[in-house]
């Protein structure tokens, strides 16, 4: 059951239907919806609802009744897990096309915290799942996703077992890069949205650790820190650190 509070904070956030439908949506050849027809989106535009977050709002929270699904259209939102002792963990980061609310655990495992201005299509939970049992290559979609999510949350232990603080960087760069290039974005500065004491609760490392990493990329001239992100200056040597 939806509590008061969080109907009024969807309600706040609901713009209304995007001007332009499903067909003209800009992420919906990396997203599920890409295994759809020109009709089987129209029937999908149906059941959406538009939504906007400013920066540091929240989508959902980690507790929360899992009765909605949501397609990231615009922005990154950070995933972050409260631990029994207090501490936190951030999961992983939503960009462009990703799709959140596909496992099956009747409340949130995580919070949705935008961390730039963002915007998803919502879908109430009933009405999708109906929705795959008539379309089964929509559902072989959701499989694909489901496969590639695991696939991060795998690399996401590798990244958190036996490697180094600076090889951890590393390979957090070249990751967010990859993820970057999957939906059209690449370019040789890579933007970061989130802050250094959210890569630090992502990595398991503190706050110092990664600023100090980072400065020390940036004195080898592997990468240079600009505002809002890092410029790769000799992909190869981050490549080969982070393969390590």
């Amino acid at each position: 059951m939806v509590s008061e509070h969080d109907d009024a904070r969807r309600r706040s956030c609901e713009q209304g239907r995007a001007e332009s439908g499903c067909a003209e949506c800009k992420v919906r050849l990396i997203s599920v919806c890409a295994a759809l027809t020109g009709e089987e989106l129209d029937t999908l535009e149906a059941l959406s609802q538009h939504v906007a977050l400013d920066a540091r709002q929240t989508l959902f929270g980690q507790g929360d009744a899992a009765m909605a699904l949501f397609n990231v259209t615009e922005g990154v939102l950070r995933l972050t897990r409260l631990l029994p002792d207090g501490r936190r963990h951030v999961m992983g980061f939503a960009l462009l096309g990703d799709f959140l609310g596909l496992s099956l655990p009747a409340h949130f495992s995580v919070s949705a915290e935008a961390l730039t201005p963002v915007t998803v299509c919502r879908f109430e939970r009933r009405a999708f799942t109906a929705l795959i049992d008539e379309k089964p290559h929509l559902l072989r979609r959701l499989h694909e996703r489901a496969g590639h999510e695991l696939t991060l949350a795998q690399d996401q232990m590798l990244l958190l077992g036996r490697r180094t603080a600076e090889e951890k960087v590393a390979s957090f760069l070249l990751a967010l890069r990859d993820r970057y290039a999957r939906i059209g974005r690449t370019s040789v500065t890579l933007e970061l949205p989130m802050g250094r004491q959210d890569i630090a609760d992502h990595l398991g490392l503190t706050i110092e650790t990664v600023s100090r990493m980072l400065t020390r990329l940036d004195r080898q001239r592997i990468i240079l820190i600009v505002p809002g992100g890092v410029r790769f200056l000799d992909l190869g040597r981050l490549e080969r650190l982070a393969a390590a």
